[in-house]
């Protein structure tokens, strides 16, 4: 295989893996949510209406850039107009979508997550903002992403479920499960009382301390 055969094969194969870890992990259930790798002007996607474990590499698509499938048996995602305005607006390598639980639920009554632990850091600031709720695979989805994704690493969508990006699907898919954590622990604090928020000269500690010790993203260990 060429080198670029070989990469898109891997990536589809990451896809497929990812996917698989999408379920076990909790994020979505059935064939909810989503998972790309850009190579280029190449995107490497999970498919529409197939559960995560009968997903198979054939069935992964390979997309354009305009999002016509070179490759690929499975139907093309009705998301790819939402990944496809994160890689023109960042440069991401890869994306995931989630419908995991607790965001939907945080995403649904709150404007954001603010500051309740200083890991929020290492998705971009000191809040993850909920983007406005429009159909999913809408021209109006992406654009209320770009808004809420502004100097940010994920998001929520209200009513939806979440969206991360990274250099790598790791790192990307890492992102999506601190997403749904700091979904938890804030969805658990406020039913126990009304959170302590950390100020900004906090997180400004936090983001010192880190460079201190060279942790990565200012969130700590």
């Amino acid at each position: 295989m060429s080198p670029a055969d070989a990469d898109i094969a891997a990536a589809r194969s990451a896809v497929v893996r990812y996917g698989r870890r999408l379920v076990a992990d909790g994020l979505v259930v059935g064939a909810a949510g989503n998972i790309s790798i850009r190579l280029g002007d190449t995107i490497v996607m999970s498919p529409s209406g197939i559960n995560y474990d009968q997903v198979t590499e054939a069935s992964v698509n390979v997309l354009s850039a305009a999002g016509d499938i070179l490759d690929g048996t499975g139907r093309r995602s009705s998301e790819w107009p939402m990944h496809r305005r994160i890689y023109d607006l960042t440069d991401a390598a890869a994306v995931v979508h989630t419908h995991s639980p607790f965001s939907v639920a945080v995403g649904a009554i709150c404007d954001e997550i603010p500051a309740v632990h200083y890991s929020v850091l290492r998705l971009g600031g000191p809040t993850v903002r909920v983007a406005a709720y429009t159909t999913f695979g809408s021209d109006g989805l992406a654009a209320s992403l770009a808004a809420a994704l502004a100097d940010r690493f994920a998001a929520l969508l209200q009513n939806h479920g979440t969206i991360a990006y990274g250099a790598t699907i790791e790192g990307a898919y890492d992102r999506a499960q601190l997403l749904e954590w700091l979904a938890e622990v804030y969805w658990r604090a406020r039913l126990a009382g009304t959170p302590r928020i950390l100020s900004a000269a906090e997180l400004a500690a936090v983001s010192e301390a880190a460079r201190r010790h060279r942790y990565r993203g200012g969130g700590g260990s």
